[in-house]
Formats: structure tokens, sequence, C-alpha cells
């Protein structure tokens, strides 16, 4: 595999990596609780499930700043 990344870019040919992640989506079921002077914004631990989804990435090796 790390011989594949070694080639020399062929425009015809491009290396593509790909990644898969599944993920959970969560939502804030309470309003984050206000701060007080000199104290951050604080957060309650309670959330909506609201499903999964799959987060796909794929990647040329040879243009990884290419848009």
């Amino acid at each position: 595999m790390l011989d594949l990344y070694a080639e020399a870019p062929d425009p015809k040919r491009p290396v593509v990596c790909f990644d898969e992640r599944p993920i959970q989506l969560i939502g804030e079921v309470r309003q984050p609780i206000p701060p007080k002077p000199g104290q951050i914004e604080r957060y309650n631990c309670e959330y909506r499930r609201n499903g999964t989804a799959n987060l796909f990435v794929f990647i040329d090796v040879n243009r990884p700043g290419a848009r």
C-alpha cells in the first residue's frame, strides 16, 4: 500500500483514500445556563437523540489542498 502512495502522480489514475465513520446526531434539550461575571457558559448534559448518520470522506492523496 505504501508503494502505491510513493508512485508519481498520474492524472489518469488518481489515488483515492476512503474513510467512513458512523456518527450520532444529537440536539440540545435545554438552553445553556447564562454565565455570571467571571464564569464561562455552562451546558446541561441532557440531549435529544436525532438518529444516526454515516460520514463518508474521499481524498485524492496527490491533491490534498485541491477543491
